[in-house]
């Protein structure tokens, strides 16, 4: 236990029972363990919307408790820079966004990363999330920096001791969808306490270890530097209203009017004027700025069996050797942290880009969330979504309402350049 003892694990405390007892089984362990709150939105602005100042005092309060050394950072610009606007972006092209996997990727496993390691003198960093990785804590305190290859695809002959990203014990807590997209520099460098436990122990040991107060707090859900507020108000505080035409699927007639068809994701219920029964989006246009809606909660359009994404982010190999020998692949799809496991085949693209035929049709894929691969417990990475295929109802029929959809412009349909 002395030589833990010299190993200092810097961990996010975020004011939560999941951030707590990570930093508590780290300090069991015997590590040199530091809390690391991040303030990532800036709500000098705002008017009581975010818990931002309770969060703080609530992680401090925890690093008192565990008696160990609390500090704050800020990445209120870096947040702006690298996720919201990339939000603001992808509502504005009529996808939808997943800020989780991006503030991981950009704010809390490199902005953070290189803050607890360059500033704070980390020898790894900590996370409450559940979810697991291919080394044990030993191994992490001895990863070394390796320069990520510059080319599309690797080179085969060279030899890479990568690490996987394997999923949580608490198969519903798992959240390595929300980790997808971070890079091997920062697994290799991470710790994730949580991984072999559920949410009911994790409870249970931080009520053993006198930390009732973030026991009793509410789970955070949502997005949250929307808070508490209405979505649709929230948005046009930064984009223009585009106001549009609700159209039907079936029949191409207009059933009412929107402020903004980035107001809307697929799924999603639309209460339109003068109409008593709920309508479902099922797709959008936007240069028209239709909102194509359907009379039921699981209407034919809703359901879809092929998609294609951006260039994938492949977590341990780039991209699997099996996938380049073969140009297919047989792996699991999912686009949202809880849904079941969906079989699935990729299919590879010269520029890295996949498409995806899924083995039954899924209700309500969004371009803009990202598709996550798995095999067995290890998650092999995941691309946005660009491009769906055409729906059920598309396909039992040429409906009146298709062409107005696809009226697709060039930036809906290109794949992304490499980054």
């Amino acid at each position: 236990m002395l030589a833990a003892a010299r190993r200092h694990v810097v961990c996010a405390v975020s004011g939560g029972v999941d951030s707590a007892v990570a930093a508590l089984l780290l300090r069991q362990r015997g590590y040199k363990v530091t809390g690391v709150f991040m303030k990532n939105w800036d709500i000098v602005d705002e008017i009581g919307v975010c818990s931002s100042d309770r969060d703080c005092e609530d992680a401090h309060r925890v690093c008192q408790i565990l008696g160990i050394p609390f500090h704050q950072v800020s990445f209120v610009k870096e947040y702006w820079n690298d996720v919201f606007s990339y939000l603001l972006n992808e509502y504005e092209l009529g996808r939808t966004p997943n800020p989780d996997v991006i503030c991981n990727k950009h704010i809390k496993f490199s902005y953070f990363l290189h803050h607890a390691v360059d500033q704070l003198g980390a020898d790894a960093i900590a996370t409450g999330h559940y979810a697991r990785t291919s080394l044990e804590d030993s191994e992490v305190f001895q990863q070394k920096y390796i320069q990520k290859p510059q080319g599309l695809f690797r080179n085969r002959f060279e030899v890479r001791n990568t690490v996987k990203l394997l999923r949580a014990a608490d198969r519903i807590k798992d959240q390595t969808l929300f980790l997808s997209q971070i890079s091997q520099e920062a697994l290799r460098r991470t710790i994730f306490p949580l991984g072999d436990l559920t949410k009911d122990f994790v409870k249970k040991i931080a009520a053993e270890h006198h930390l009732h107060h973030v026991v009793q707090r509410k789970e955070s859900m949502g997005i949250c530097f929307i808070g508490k507020r209405n979505f649709e108000k929230f948005i046009l505080e930064y984009l223009e209203p585009r106001p549009g035409n609700f159209v039907s699927i079936e029949d191409g007639k207009v059933l009412g009017r929107h402020k903004g068809f980035f107001l809307y994701t697929f799924g999603q219920g639309a209460k339109i004027g003068g109409l008593k029964d709920a309508w479902f989006v099922v797709d959008k246009n936007t240069v028209s700025g239709d909102v194509f809606v359907a009379p039921s909660r699981d209407h034919p359009a809703l359901y879809r069996d092929v998609l294609r994404t951006n260039r994938v982010h492949w977590i341990a190999d780039e991209p699997p050797a099996e996938l380049i020998r073969d140009k297919m692949m047989e792996c699991y799809f999912r686009f949202q942290s809880q849904m079941a496991l969906v079989p699935c085949t990729l299919t590879l693209n010269q520029d890295g880009t996949v498409w995806v035929t899924l083995v039954k049709p899924l209700r309500a894929l969004m371009p803009g969330q990202f598709a996550v691969f798995y095999k067995g417990d290890e998650c092999l990475g995941s691309g946005k979504i660009l491009r769906l295929g055409p729906s059920v109802y598309t396909l039992q029929q040429g409906n009146p309402g298709e062409k107005r959809v696809r009226e697709l412009p060039a930036d809906e349909i290109k794949i992304e350049p490499l980054t």
